[in-house]
């Protein structure tokens, strides 16, 4: 829904791994087939931030394979009550459903690093899209980006807990300053690079040479 990815990495088929952002609705049939062609152990859940499309189904997975969730300490309530962070129309329907956390959350801010599945998680806090939004550098190859920055165009800022302010402070201190050469692995649509953004997002091109 919302065609938001789920990524789960890995080092090599067989291997333990870490799944990003299952959405939904609940996704847990089709992530056990990836894990099963691929032969592959789930160690632990991360979100990137507290929307819903990116954390629908993390109790069922996490609970279901025993397994810790990392989000940011400002977005953890959305687990519970995911109702405060959508707006009116969406809140509403949101109400007649129930929500619990994961048995095991974990919190992270700004500048933790995770070692986990042989790759190197280290947590850039990015505010803006929501209070608590999260990008990862991973052993310094690959940036999941969340909805911070897409291809060709980043996050909303307009729902609750998102601030315009807050994106323009993100992309200026902590997009802008990211090495060209990672690899972006978004919350939505196709894969890019740090260095194709820079020079043809229009969000980030007016930064260029200022950052």
């Amino acid at each position: 829904m919302y065609a938001t990815n789920c990524w789960v990495l890995a080092t090599e088929p067989g291997a333990e791994c870490i799944v990003i952002d299952p959405g939904m609705p609940n996704v847990s049939l089709q992530l056990e087939e990836l894990l099963e062609k691929h032969r592959l152990k789930p160690v632990a859940v991360i979100a990137t931030h507290g929307h819903l499309d990116h954390t629908f189904s993390i109790q069922a997975i996490a609970d279901g394979y025993g397994i810790p969730t990392f989000i940011h300490s400002q977005d953890r309530s959305s687990l519970a009550n995911p109702e405060d962070f959508h707006g009116p129309e969406f809140a509403a329907t949101l109400k007649e459903m129930s929500f619990v956390e994961p048995a095991d959350v974990r919190e992270l801010r700004n500048g933790e690093v995770l070692e986990l599945v042989g790759l190197t998680f280290t947590t850039i806090h990015a505010p803006g899209h929501t209070r608590g939004s999260l990008m990862f550098t991973v052993s310094d190859e690959v940036l999941i980006s969340g909805d911070v920055l897409f291809a060709g165009a980043i996050g909303r800022t307009d729902l609750p807990n998102g601030s315009a302010k807050e994106m323009e402070e993100t992309l200026k201190k902590k997009v802008m300053t990211l090495p060209d050469h990672l690899r972006v692995l978004p919350g939505h649509g196709p894969e890019t690079f740090i260095a194709h953004e820079k020079k043809t997002n229009p969000y980030l091109k007016p930064l260029v040479g200022r950052y």
